[in-house]
């Protein structure tokens, strides 16, 4: 059973930082594309940070900069560094797992919350 679990989130001011984290299970790690995304209230799940082909890492435009996406294929960990924190990254964070060849399947952990608040 594939499992994906997040940690990490929690309040923290403006301008600070977090580091989360999601460690799969039940799956062959190195096989598979991670991705970060997030959801604020009342707006639509968006793409925060991937893996492209090659390794190479992509962001969204609003956390250039800022965040950062690492993996650690030995613990079978994905993380998103977040630094300057902004009140507009506050929202539920998820890391989804999609294989890289067919049949293309993906899951999803259940999100941990980061709330940027003074």
């Amino acid at each position: 059973q594939v499992q994906l679990v997040e940690s990490g989130g929690g309040l923290v001011q403006p301008g600070g930082s977090l580091r989360l984290s999601c460690a799969a299970s039940g799956l062959s790690f190195g096989n598979y594309a991670m991705a970060w995304y997030r959801q604020a209230p009342g707006k639509e799940r968006e793409l925060v940070a991937f893996f492209a082909d090659g390794g190479r890492t992509k962001y969204v435009d609003s956390v250039k900069g800022r965040f950062t996406i690492s993996r650690d294929n030995g613990l079978n960990t994905v993380y998103l560094q977040m630094n300057s924190l902004k009140a507009e990254d506050t929202a539920v964070y998820y890391c989804k797992a999609r294989r890289k060849v067919t049949p293309w399947d993906e899951y999803w952990g259940q999100g941990t919350q980061v709330t940027v608040s003074s």
